[in-house]
This record gives structure tokens, C-alpha cells and sequence, in this order.
């Protein structure tokens, strides 16, 4: 995409722009260096009072602007300077005929949608007000002309054409011009993508959950080392606009480069201390927990939570929900682990965690605040499955006690306890707790049975008097019988299973209570 090298000097620009950040500058350096500025609407005014000439757009069309300003770059004299090929005597002979001035630079970027949006409340007059269609249309006429036309939408590149500008005797290189092209299609893309998104959100309100059309957009963020092993390479990229609690948006206080698994592993974590209201810690490993814990301080519930598994601990992620002080964070320092995300972080904390020199510290807000709809994705090849989050936990019946023996109210505050992390356990999922901290996991096995053996096996101590919790129903006896054997006096899970009668005999029969959800909470 770098075939001319030719261009002709820049002679005109047409500046138009929604963010105005350097623009005057930019523009002042252009009219120092002899280049006529093209401007319309609010950008003529703060260039005219910034002391630049500027000549109207009306002027060269000999049109004003005309429904409250919906139309005025839309205009041959406007787009034939843009289109019209330089190197092709036809379109010259064409233009000169029609009075048409070739335009060599373009300096437009958008109308805010994506912040309009994104704002509490917006009402969709107010959006459809905020969909820029001039601004995209000079855009891409620029870039399909990139050869005879500059197009710059990042004030960021003001600096670059500046120079070469400069260097070049009012010219800039083939390479700069390709990339600059290559920039404004990717900026308009994003731009139609976003609005593409948020109306089909606003169909989504009428019963259109998913759109026909699916369309997404993420900015590059940075290079990682490598994927999820050395020989895989591997990029982050974020949405626009991402919500302040969101992992995207957080702040890299200390340490290492992130990893790609770090990046998982921390947003596990970060999702499972979102399920608590008390002070809570997560330790996480290959995207599950192996130790979970609430209690009156933080200190407190990350020793719980360490407690449970402490071998796998080690070079773990650990989460708060709680700013982490002082105290927390000597607990973390006593043991290696790789990173640790928490709302804040106390200045005596941060001191402390610091002194870890490859320790990754990572801050991020976590309340959701007004943040768009997100659909959760995972892709399959050639195609992608879309499916709402998890966020809810019982279904609409609650929890329904299916034994003959009703829980305890502490056994039913244990249970409820125990779902909530269980959600966040790869499936097959089976977690011990008491009420405040988890005391044996076991995920992702093939067998559920399998599951409870492991996280009797994990607990290293006895599990009497724990509850213990399923994501999917025990489609035999088998698991709650060795639920029982390792000492849980409680069960919860979905129901469901063709073999329900059985399993309930079985909590009868060692006088285990149980409790359907009705709803289930597979991870795979």
C-alpha cells in the first residue's frame, strides 16, 4: 500500500475536527509553511480566534451550511478535491472544468458518539444527534486517495506530518501517507462498529437479545511476551470507552510485564471478590480459586483464604475487595505470588509490596457504575458463541429444600456461601466451605465424583460439619455419598438429573440436608 511517491505539495487543507486538542498549533504551523486552511463550524471559530485565516467551506462550495449544519462538507466541490487522481489528466481536465481546487490534506475526526453513549441516561434522539456522517465521508474519500491526500484522525500524528512536512518541502513520504490511510479506515470501522453496537443494545431492550449482525471493535493496547506458552505470540487489546471497573481499565502500580495468563488469572480473581459485600480475598490459580475466604478485616479473610490450599497458593493471583493496608500485605509478602489486584491500596501496604520487586500490583475500581451491556465470547473456529454473563445465582424458586431434614440456618448461610464460589470453579465443580472461607476445591474433572474426592483430598483435615456445593446436578448418588463419607452435613445444587429421587435417599439417609437452586453455573 506505498505506490506513489510523487505527491505534489500541499497546497490546502481541510480542518475539521471534534477534538480539538493541538489544532491551532497544527494548524498555525500549516499556514507558516503557506498551506490555505479549509474549516467549517466550530473549528473555523477557534482558529479564526486563535489568529489563523481560515476560509469557510461554504465559500469554495457556494452553499451554506443548511440543516442545523447536517449538511455542508457534502459537496462535489468538496469531495471532487479529495477523489479527483492527480496523476490522471482526465480527472484534472475534469476538475479544472468544474472549477474544483484539489485539496491535499484532510484533518477530521468525529463527532463524540462513543462518549455520548456511554454516558448515564443518553436518550437515542441524542445518540442518532451524535452520528457524524460528513466527518466518515471525507475520511474515506482522503484515504482511497491516499497517494495525492494526507489523512490525519489522530492528533497524535499532528507532530509526524509536521516534520516531514517540514523535511520534505511540503511533501510526505508514500509510507507516512499508506499508514495514515490505513489509520482513518480502522477509525472509521470503529465508529460504525460503535454505532452498529449501541443500536442493536437499543433493539435489545425491544427482545432483540442478539443481533444478525455482530460487530466488534478493540484498539491495540500492547505486545505481550508470549500467549499462554513461550512458543505462542500474543497482543492485548481493550474496548473503547471500557468501564473503570473493568480489568482493561486498570492501573499497573509495580512489577513485571503482565503475562497473557496473568491477565486471565486476575480477571478470575476479580470476578469471584465482585460476589462478596464483606471484606474478602481470592487466591487464584489457572483461572480457579484454591482458597476463598470473607471475614470482619482483610487480613483476617486472606489468611482464611491461604489456609485452604496453601501448596497451591504459591505463585498464585490474589484479589480483594477491600483497599489493602499494612497487615494484608505483609500476609501476601510471606508467600511468592506473581500478582496481586485490589480496589487501592494503602500507602503502608504499597511500601510493603513494592520491596517485591517482580511483584505485579494492579488497581482497579469495582463497582460496574453505568457500563454498556457485554456479551460474553468465546471463540470456536471459524465462528464466535455469544451468550449473556453469569451474573444471576438462583433461579426464580430459590433454594428449595428437597431433604426431609431442613439446613440450619448456619448450614444455610454456609450453602449460600459455597454457590457463590462454586459459580466460579471450572466444571465439573465441587467446593467444601464452612460459612466465611473455602475449605476444599476440586475443578474440572470428568467425573462429578471425581470432583469430591479430589476436594476431600485437597483439604489435607477433616471436612465434618462443611457444606459442600455442585455447579451441575450429582447425576448419581456416588458424589453426595462421598460428600458425606469426608463429613459435609449440607448439600446445594441445581436438581435436575433424571436420578434426583436417588440423590435425595442418599442425603436421607445420612442425614445430610439439601437444597436445590434450580439453576445451574457451568465454566467451561
Amino acid at each position: 500500500m506505498t505506490r506513489g511517491t510523487n505527491m505534489k505539495k500541499v497546497e490546502r487543507a481541510l480542518v475539521s475536527v471534534s477534538n480539538k486538542e493541538g489544532i491551532a498549533e497544527f494548524a498555525r504551523e500549516l499556514q507558516g509553511m503557506g498551506v490555505e486552511i479549509l474549516s467549517t463550524g466550530g473549528t473555523a471559530r477557534l482558529l479564526r480566534e486563535a489568529g489563523i485565516r481560515v476560509k469557510l467551506v461554504s465559500e469554495v462550495t457556494g452553499f451554506p451550511e443548511i440543516l442545523e449544519g447536517r449538511v455542508k462538507t457534502l459537496h462535489p466541490m468538496i469531495h471532487g478535491g479529495l477523489l479527483g487522481k492527480r496523476s490522471d489528466e482526465r480527472h484534472l481536465q475534469e476538475m479544472a472544468a468544474h472549477g474544483i481546487r484539489p485539496i491535499d490534506i484532510v484533518v477530521v475526526n468525529l463527532y463524540p458518539f462513543e462518549e455520548t453513549v456511554s454516558r448515564a441516561g443518553v436518550s437515542l434522539e441524542e445518540a442518532i444527534e451524535n452520528i457524524d456522517i460528513g466527518g466518515p465521508s471525507m475520511l474515506r474519500s482522503a484515504a482511497k486517495n491516499f497517494e495525492d491526500v494526507v489523512v490525519v484522525v489522530d492528533p497524535a500524528d499532528y507532530g509526524l506530518v509536521l516534520t516531514e512536512l517540514k523535511e520534505g518541502d511540503r511533501r510526505v513520504s508514500a509510507n507516512t501517507r499508506a499508514t495514515l490511510a490505513r489509520k482513518a479506515f480502522q477509525y472509521t470501522a470503529r465508529y460504525d462498529a460503535a454505532i452498529s453496537s449501541y443500536l442493536s443494545r437499543v433493539a435489545a431492550e425491544d427482545g432483540d437479545k442478539f443481533p444478525r449482525l455482530l460487530t466488534l471493535s478493540f484498539e491495540k493496547v500492547h505486545d505481550l511476551r508470549y500467549g499462554e506458552n513461550p512458543h505462542q505470540k500474543a497482543a492485548f487489546y481493550r474496548q473503547a470507552l471500557v468501564p473503570v471497573s473493568s480489568l482493561a481499565a486498570a492501573r499497573k502500580l509495580h512489577g513485571k510485564e503482565l503475562s497473557f495468563n496473568n491477565l486471565l488469572d486476575l480477571e478470575a480473581a476479580l470476578s469471584m471478590v465482585r460476589e462478596f459485600e464483606r471484606p474478602a480475598a481470592a487466591i487464584i490459580k489457572h483461572t480457579n480459586p484454591c482458597g476463598v475466604a470473607v471475614a470482619e478485616t482483610l487480613v483476617e479473610a486472606y489468611r482464611k483464604a491461604r489456609e485452604c490450599d496453601p501448596v497451591s497458593a504459591f505463585g498464585g493471583i490474589v484479589a480483594t475487595n477491600r483497599v489493602l493496608d499494612a497487615a494484608t500485605a505483609g500476609e501476601i509478602a510471606s508467600t511468592f505470588m506473581e500478582a496481586v489486584i485490589a480496589p487501592g491500596f494503602a500507602e503502608d501496604g504499597l511500601s510493603v509490596l513494592t520491596r517485591k520487586k517482580d511483584l505485579r500490583l494492579m488497581e482497579c475500581a469495582l463497582q460496574e457504575g453505568q457500563v454498556r451491556s457485554e456479551f460474553d465470547l468465546k471463540r470456536i473456529s471459524g465462528g464466535l458463541l455469544v451468550q449473556d454473563k453469569d451474573t444471576a445465582l438462583l433461579g426464580e424458586a430459590g433454594m428449595k429444600v428437597v431433604s426431609k431434614r431442613q439446613p440450619t440456618p448456619a448450614e444455610i448461610e454456609a450453602l449460600g456461601f459455597a454457590w457463590r464460589v462454586a459459580k466460579h470453579v471450572k466444571s465439573n465443580a465441587i467446593v467444601f466451605t464452612t460459612a466465611d472461607r473455602t475449605v476444599g476445591i476440586g475443578a474440572g474433572q470428568m467425573s462429578r465424583v471425581d470432583s469430591v474426592k479430589i476436594a476431600a483430598m485437597k483439604a489435607g483435615s477433616s471436612l465434618r460439619g462443611t457444606v459442600v456445593a455442585s455447579d451441575a446436578f450429582f447425576p448419581f448418588r456416588d458424589g453426595v455419598d462421598a460428600a458425606a463419607e469426608a463429613g459435609a452435613t449440607a448439600v446445594i445444587q441445581p436438581g435436575g438429573s433424571v436420578r434426583d429421587e436417588e440423590v435425595i435417599e442418599a442425603a436421607d439417609e445420612h442425614g445430610m440436608a439439601m437444597v436445590f437452586t434450580g439453576m445451574r453455573h457451568f465454566r467451561h
